[in-house]
């Protein structure tokens, strides 16, 4: 029997998400749920966080499942598309969000770092794309997308974060090798935000500040960045190419990241 296709109206659509338990991820899996997609969402060790977003998720869609996994282990991620396929019986499409966020620059730069974010940033999204085709091979199944999380940095570069940078830039590198290399059945876009969440490093108002700082006096929000990933799943033309969703902050000269201005 021939596998149902992703457009098939018999069947709901399958997104794996990573990093879906907490922050941009978790909101990116909700909005896809409210979408009508089913969610497998993803964690490495936020597993009450995950288990919330799976509860909220499978209130909008009716269906979603956890996967917990490290993404830094080859094996681990290579095996995460096919439990996600075992339990969903079919995969549609991949959003990378997970990423590791460690500070260094110049002088505190090592070998050990840049190996870290290059593992969970770059080489995981790479897998998890190989994965997704392979598996729309096997069905012999076309409409695939991957979404991968980048950075308003790349395009407005500072000293700061400079492992976590190059593991970004690497995979923006690799979205349109990917969009070639896996065509016809996979397509590959980046999104890209910019200031888009408080976090330690940034209290409440510090935030509203840097937050205005852009061309159009706001960055992005989540729910920006969320339309934008789920833009990017769906409409069919577009691969091998990033949207940037920043509010303009990309095209304004930063000397220090966000985090540490």
């Amino acid at each position: 029997m021939s596998a149902i296709p992703p457009s098939s109206p018999d069947r709901r659509r399958t997104v794996l998400v990573t990093g879906a338990g907490r922050r941009l991820g978790r909101e990116i899996a909700l909005a896809l749920a409210a979408g009508g997609w089913q969610v497998a969402v993803h964690y490495r060790s936020s597993r009450a966080e995950a288990e919330q977003t799976v509860a909220d998720c499978a209130a909008r869609s009716g269906d979603s499942a956890l996967f917990e996994a490290d993404l830094a282990d080859e094996q681990a991620t290579r095996a995460l598309l096919p439990r996600v396929a075992a339990r969903f019986r079919a995969v549609d499409a991949v959003v990378h969000s997970a990423a590791l966020f460690e500070h260094d620059d110049a002088a505190s730069f090592s070998y050990a770092l840049m190996e870290r974010h290059a593992r969970s940033n770059t080489g995981a999204a790479i897998l998890l794309a190989q994965a997704l085709h392979d598996h729309l091979a096997r069905r012999d199944a076309h409409g695939g997308a991957v979404v991968h999380l980048l950075d308003q940095k790349l395009w407005n570069p500072n000293p700061d974060f400079l492992s976590y940078t190059l593991s970004k830039a690497a995979l923006e590198a690799a979205t349109p090798m990917l969009a070639l290399a896996l065509a016809p059945r996979v397509r590959v876009v980046g999104v890209a935000p910019g200031l888009t969440l408080a976090s330690h490093m940034l209290d409440d108002d510090k935030f509203a500040q840097l937050h205005k700082l852009s061309p159009l006096g706001r960055s992005s929000t989540s729910e920006d960045v969320a339309a934008t990933v789920k833009f990017a799943l769906e409409n069919s033309s577009i691969t091998g190419t990033t949207l940037l969703v920043d509010g303009g902050q990309h095209l304004m000269k930063f000397e220090r990241d966000f985090s540490l201005m």
